[in-house]
C-alpha cells in the first residue's frame, strides 16, 4: 500500500516537504527554492517512497546532505543516489558509525543496505548552493560526533538535534548531553523566532516555541 506524499510548507522563497520513512519514523527532508532546484537530506528507508517525493515535486535535487550517519538517516541512501545521479555529503566525524550502519541495523533486526562511501565531507560554514537556494552547514556534535544542521532563509534541517519538546538522544556512542545542549544554543536558538526547524524525527517546529516551551532548555 503506498502512502500520500506529503504537501509542501513554504517559508519566503523556501519550500520544505518532509516524509516519514522505516519503522522508526524517519524524516527524509526536500528542500528546494523558487527555480525548483534543491537538496535531499537524510534518505532513511522506502526509497521508492523517497523517489515518488522527489518526482511529485517536480524538484532537481543537487546532491544528498547528511545530519548524521545512524542508520535509520541512511538506509535509503544508496538506492536514492543511484536514481538521482548526485553526490553523498557527510561530516567526517561521522564515517565510522556510517561504516557501522549495517550492524547497528541488526541489532534492531531491521533489514538494511549498507551504501557506497559519501563522496564528500562537510565542514563548518560550509555552504551549499542549488539555483538560488543556499544552505549553511553548522556542526552540532551531542547526538553524534559528526551531526551538521543546514540553515537556510527562514528553514533548518535540524536532523537529530532540536524536535517539538525535545532534544536528540545522548546515550548512544559518541553522544554528549552537555555538547548538544551549548551547540543548540550556539547554532539554534540565535535564529529568528519564526525559523522553521524540520527535525530527524516528528513534526516541524520554530525557534522561538522551543525557546519558550522546550524544557530540555530551560
Amino acid at each position: 500500500m503506498t502512502r500520500s506524499l506529503p504537501r509542501s510548507r513554504l517559508h519566503g522563497s523556501v519550500r520544505v516537504w518532509s516524509l516519514s520513512t522505516g519503522p522508526l519514523q524517519e524524516n527524509a527532508v526536500l528542500v528546494a527554492g523558487a527555480q525548483n532546484e534543491g537538496f535531499l537530506f537524510d534518505p532513511g528507508d522506502d526509497a521508492a517512497q523517497v523517489l515518488s517525493l522527489v518526482r511529485d515535486a517536480g524538484v532537481t535535487v543537487r546532491g544528498i546532505l547528511l545530519t548524521h550517519a545512524h542508520f535509520d538517516h541512511i538506509g535509503a541512501v544508496q538506492p536514492v543516489r543511484e536514481a538521482l545521479g548526485v553526490p553523498v555529503w557527510l561530516h567526517p566525524a561521522d564515517l565510522p558509525i556510517y561504516r557501522m550502519g549495517a550492524a547497528s541495523a541488526a541489532r534492531w533486526n531491521l533489514p538494511f543496505i549498507q551504501p557506497a562511501p559519501p563522496e564528500h565531507g562537510i565542514t563548518q560554514g560550509q555552504t551549499f548552493t542549488a539555483g538560488d537556494l543556499t544552505l549553511t552547514a553548522r556542526e552540532l556534535p551531542g547526538h553524534a560526533p559528526g551531526h551538521v544542521v543546514f540553515v537556510g532563509d527562514g528553514v533548518v534541517v535540524a536532523g537529530d538535534t532540536l524536535f517539538q519538546g525535545g532534544i536528540g538522544r545522548t546515550d548512544l556512542p559518541g553522544g554528549n548531553h552537555a555538547q548538544l545542549l551549548q551547540g543548540i544554543t550556539r547554532e539554534l536558538l540565535g535564529l529568528p523566532d519564526d525559523a522553521a526547524v524540520y527535525p530527524g524525527h516528528g513534526p516541524a517546529t520554530t525557534v522561538g516555541a522551543e525557546r519558550r516551551t522546550n524544557p530540555f532548555l530551560r
